[in-house]
C-alpha cells in the first residue's frame, strides 16, 4: 500500500532510483500522482532522470506534476528539456508550472527566457514570468522589459507593474495613524446634502461605509430627473466616499432592483437593476470588487408580484417576488495586503475585535425586514450588526451618507464603533434626535446634532486649530 511515510523513506535511502523504480511498478496515473505529489523536498544527490522521462507521459496531470519536481532541483534542472515541452504542451496549465519551475531557478541564464515568456497571450504565464524576474533586483534589464507592461492589456499584469515600479508611498506626514481618525467626525449626525458635508472631511478620514442609498424615484425624498442622473449622483457620493476612506477599507451597499410602476393600463412598468448599473461606476473609480452578499427575507414580508401569473400560468407574465437584496462588498484599491491593515492595530484591539462563534458562514444571510412608521426603508439591526462586526475593528469609524433612521449610528456605537451620518432630510434627522434622548449623561460619547454650518465650523476648528497627533489617542 503507497503511503507518504513509504515514499519519504525510499526517498532517504537512496538516491531516486527506488522511486523511479516504485513509479514504473505502477499500472494506474492516479497512484503515479500520488507517488510525485508525495516527494516533498528533493536532496542534492536526487537522481532526476525519470522526471524527464514522465515530461512526455500522455496524461497532463503526470506531466505537471513531474514539472514541478524538476522545479525543486535546486537550479540543476535541465531548462531544454522543459522548453522542449513547453513549445508542444497543449495543456495550460502544465504551460504555467513550466515557466513557474524555470522563474525557480533564479538563474541568470534564464532570463532571457523568461523575456520570451512576457509576450505569451496567457496573463497568467505572463505573471509567472515577471515572478521570475522580480528576484534580480535592480536589474537594469529585467526593470526595461517590465516598466513597458504598466500598459499591458491585462488588468493583473498591470497591477503588479504598477506596484513594483510606480507607486509610491504617501509622503503626507499630517495623514492621521491608520487607525484613528479627527475628533469633529466621532458620533456626528449631519443635517446637510452628503456632498456638501464631505466637502470638509479630510482625506483617509473613515474606515468603513455602509449604507442603502435612496431608491431611484421610489420614494418622495428620491426623486431625480433621470435614472442616468440618478447613477450620476451616487457615482459622486461614492467618488468622495472613496477619498476619505482609509487605504484598504471596505464599503459595502445595500440596493436592490426595483420596479417604476407603470402610469396605464396602456403602459408598462421599468424595472431598473441598480445594483449591476452602480457596479461599473464604483470600479472605475478606484474602488475594487469584493464579494456580493444575498439578504434574504421572507415570502410574506414582500410586495406580492407572481399573483396575476397565479391566476392564469401564461408563458411570458412570469413574475416572481422578490426576496432578495444585494450586499456589494467593495475595498478601496491597494497595492498592499490585508495583513498590513490588520497589523495597525494593538493585539488587544484585535482580541476584542475578534467576531463571535455563530458567524455566518456563506453570502446568503436570512434575515427579517424591519418596518418603521416614520422611515419606510429601515436596515434590520442583525444586517448592520454583521457588517460592522466582518469589516471593522473596534473604535473604527462607521460611515453612512443616508443615515435614514439612524440604525448605521445606533448599531455602530453598540460595538463600540465610532460613526459619521449624513442625512439631508430633516425629518429623518429630527427622528434620529428623538431616538437619543435618553441618552445618559456620562455616556463616552453623546451623539451631535449639527447643521451643515456647524460641522463646517467644527471641522475647521478641529484641522486648523492643533496638529494630527492630538487625535491620536482620542477613541471616544
Amino acid at each position: 500500500m503507497l503511503t507518504k511515510q513509504h515514499i519519504t523513506e525510499l526517498k532517504r535511502e537512496g538516491d531516486g532510483s527506488n522511486i523511479a523504480a516504485l513509479i514504473t511498478s505502477q499500472r494506474d496515473v492516479g497512484s503515479i500522482n500520488f507517488i510525485l505529489e508525495s516527494l516533498g523536498h528533493l536532496p542534492e544527490n536526487f537522481n532526476s532522470d525519470f522526471l524527464y522521462k514522465l515530461l512526455k507521459h500522455n496524461h497532463s496531470q503526470v506531466r505537471l506534476n513531474a514539472v514541478k519536481n524538476v522545479g525543486k532541483l535546486n537550479g540543476k534542472g535541465d531548462t531544454s528539456s522543459l522548453i522542449a515541452l513547453y513549445k508542444m504542451e497543449t495543456d495550460t496549465a502544465v504551460r504555467r508550472e513550466i515557466v513557474s519551475s524555470i522563474g525557480r531557478q533564479r538563474k541568470p541564464a534564464n532570463k532571457s527566457l523568461l523575456f520570451d515568456f512576457l509576450k505569451d497571450h496567457d496573463p497568467k504565464i505572463v505573471c509567472q514570468a515577471i515572478r521570475g524576474l522580480l528576484v534580480f533586483e535592480r536589474d537594469k534589464e529585467v526593470e526595461r522589459y517590465l516598466r513597458p507592461l504598466v500598459n499591458h492589456p491585462n488588468e493583473m499584469v498591470r497591477t503588479i507593474i504598477y506596484k513594483e515600479y510606480f507607486s509610491k508611498e504617501n509622503k503626507n506626514k499630517n495623514i492621521l495613524p491608520h487607525t484613528q481618525t479627527y475628533d469633529f467626525l466621532k458620533n456626528i449626525v449631519v443635517n446637510a446634502d452628503v456632498l456638501e458635508a464631505l466637502k470638509v472631511v479630510p482625506n483617509e478620514s473613515i474606515h468603513l461605509t455602509f449604507t442603502s442609498p435612496p431608491y431611484y424615484n421610489a420614494r418622495d425624498y428620491s426623486i431625480y430627473p433621470s435614472y442616468q442622473a440618478y447613477l450620476e449622483f451616487l457615482e459622486k457620493v461614492f467618488t468622495e466616499t472613496h477619498r476619505i476612506t482609509k487605504e484598504g477599507r471596505f464599503l459595502v451597499v445595500n440596493t436592490s432592483p426595483i420596479i417604476i410602476a407603470r402610469i396605464s393600463r396602456s403602459h408598462s412598468s421599468k424595472r431598473y437593476a441598480i445594483p449591476f448599473d452602480l457596479h461599473s461606476c464604483l470600479v472605475k473609480n478606484g474602488w475594487e470588487f469584493i464579494d456580493d452578499i444575498i439578504w434574504l427575507k421572507p415570502e410574506a414580508s414582500v410586495k406580492n408580484r407572481v399573483g396575476g401569473f397565479m391566476q392564469h400560468r401564461k408563458p411570458l407574465g412570469y413574475k416572481p417576488n422578490s426576496i432578495t437584496e444585494y450586499l456589494m462588498v467593495y475595498r478601496k484599491s491597494t497595492e498592499k495586503l490585508l495583513d498590513w491593515n490588520i497589523h495597525s492595530y494593538d493585539n488587544e484591539t484585535v482580541k476584542q475585535s475578534k467576531v463571535a462563534v455563530g458567524y455566518e458562514t456563506t453570502n446568503v444571510w436570512k434575515i427579517d425586514p424591519c418596518f418603521d412608521k416614520v422611515h419606510s426603508a429601515v436596515f434590520p439591526v442583525e444586517l448592520c450588526k454583521r457588517v460592522i462586526q466582518y469589516y471593522s475593528y473596534k473604535w473604527d469609524l462607521v460611515f453612512d451618507p443616508f443615515g435614514g433612521s439612524g440604525t448605521v449610528g445606533r448599531t455602530a456605537k453598540l460595538l463600540d464603533r465610532l460613526f459619521f451620518l449624513t442625512e439631508k432630510e430633516e425629518k429623518y434627522f429630527e427622528y434620529m434626535k428623538s431616538k437619543t434622548k435618553n441618552q445618559k449623561l456620562f455616556d463616552r460619547r453623546i451623539t451631535q446634532f449639527l447643521t451643515l454650518e456647524q460641522f463646517q465650523k467644527e471641522a475647521t476648528n478641529d484641522i486648523s486649530g492643533s496638529d494630527s497627533k492630538k487625535h491620536c489617542h482620542t477613541r471616544y
